[in-house]
């Protein structure tokens, strides 16, 4: 499965999603800007759009309100390690209240993958990361053992993106 991404202004994310209005378009917004999502089983690529491979899924991506974009820029040596790591997770979001969905994204023509998951609202997706599940699921970060240590894998800062439907 792969998932196409663009990202722009309110107002070209509406001319998209109205000259593409039999398309199962998500879209998002956070102030001015706008993110549409689509979902494909090996369709042409979007035009415009970015493109990724979904790792792994879970749930539907139009049940969510709330979406969290956890974008992680990983080099290719650290390529097979980070995906290791997403591949052999522990589920726990899942069961979280709140929770509508999880992509893990590889990206096709950049170095930044995506961890996105959907929720009902802001607060489901802070409770999750006050939750024992959240610190079960973080709790090598910062240590010998976590991803985060290791060497050549990140070229720089990961950063997250909030958007809401």
């Amino acid at each position: 499965m792969e998932l196409y991404k663009w990202t722009g202004h309110r107002d070209q994310g509406v001319a998209i999603l109205a000259a593409m209005a039999n398309a199962r378009l998500v879209y998002l917004v956070d102030g001015e800007e706008s993110v549409l999502l689509y979902e494909s089983e090996g369709g042409a690529p979007l035009q415009g759009f970015e493109a990724y491979q979904v790792l792994n899924a879970v749930g539907d991506i139009n049940d969510g309100y709330y979406a969290v974009f956890n974008n992680i820029p990983v080099t290719d040596e650290g390529r097979e390690l980070f995906e290791s790591r997403f591949q052999n997770r522990a589920g726990m979001v899942e069961k979280e209240p709140g929770f509508a969905a999880i992509r893990v994204l590889r990206p096709v023509n950049s170095d930044t993958y995506i961890i996105l998951t959907l929720w009902k609202d802001e607060k489901s997706f802070t409770d999750w990361q006050q939750s024992q599940a959240y610190g079960h699921a973080h709790a090598k970060r910062g240590t010998s053992e976590g991803i985060d240590k290791k060497p050549n894998i990140f070229p720089r800062p990961s950063f997250v993106k909030t958007y809401i439907k």
